[in-house]
C-alpha cells in the first residue's frame, strides 16, 4: 500500500482490496505525518468491505478527530458506497470523487 505524502502534507493512501485494511493503516501508522494531519484513503481498488474494515475506518476517523486532524474517502466503487449508505456512515464521513478533489488545495 503506497502513502503518498503530497507537497502539501496532505497523505493520499492507496488501499488494496483486503477488507479489513490492516496493513494498510499499519503503514500508515508508521508513516510520519504533520498535525494535524490531512488524510485521503483512495478505494480506487477496493470491491468489498466488512465490519472489520468498517471498524478500522472509524478508528482513524475518531483519531483525527481527536487531533484536528481530516479524512476523506475517494474512488468508492458501488458496492462500498452502497455499505456506507446501508449503514448510514455516508452522513459521517466525507468523500470526494477523487484525491484532486479532496482537498481543492492540492495541486500535483
Amino acid at each position: 500500500m503506497p502513502v503518498e505524502i503530497r507537497p502539501d502534507r496532505v497523505a493520499v493512501v492507496s488501499l488494496v482490496d483486503e477488507p479489513k485494511f490492516a496493513n494498510d493503516f499499519e503503514s500508515l501508522e508508521s508513516t510520519k505525518l504533520d498535525a494535524p494531519a490531512s488524510i485521503v484513503l483512495d478505494f480506487g481498488t477496493v470491491r468489498h468491505i466488512n465490519s472489520s474494515g468498517i471498524a478500522a475506518l472509524l478508528r482513524l476517523r475518531k483519531r483525527l478527530i481527536e487531533e484536528d486532524g481530516k479524512l476523506v474517502l475517494c474512488r468508492l466503487s458501488p458496492q462500498v458506497s452502497s455499505v456506507f449508505q446501508v449503514t448510514g456512515l455516508d452522513r459521517i464521513f466525507e468523500f470526494a470523487p477523487s484525491a484532486d478533489a479532496a482537498f481543492p488545495s492540492v495541486g500535483n
